[in-house]
């Protein structure tokens, strides 16, 4: 199988495994309620618009990204949205299009 070059904002990744190691590393550098930072946004929306529910997911507008509790113990990403309802599992590296 060849491997698929993936670009997520202004960073290109050789494989689809090196940009979900990113987004993974990411994730486990905040802690539970903080807000991501501007450049660690700019990935997420790029991230974000290869969901296959990419739409549903930003509706109205992206206010901003955070780190909160997840099923089991874990944390994920989460947008923040203009309107101040927010969505959870942002980033779905599982995604065959990812």
């Amino acid at each position: 199988m060849v491997s698929k070059p993936v670009t997520l904002g202004s960073l290109h990744f050789g494989k689809k495994c090196d940009a979900a190691a990113h987004l993974k590393a990411m994730l486990h550098k905040y802690d539970v309620g903080d807000k991501v930072s501007a450049a660690d946004a700019e990935v997420l929306r790029a991230a974000l618009a290869r969901h296959p529910d990419a739409d549903a997911k930003v509706r109205c507008g992206i206010a901003n990204f955070s780190v909160r509790s997840a099923d089991f113990g874990s944390k994920c990403f989460w947008v923040n949205r203009t309107d101040g309802s927010t969505e959870n599992r942002v980033v779905l590296i599982s995604n065959p299009d990812f």
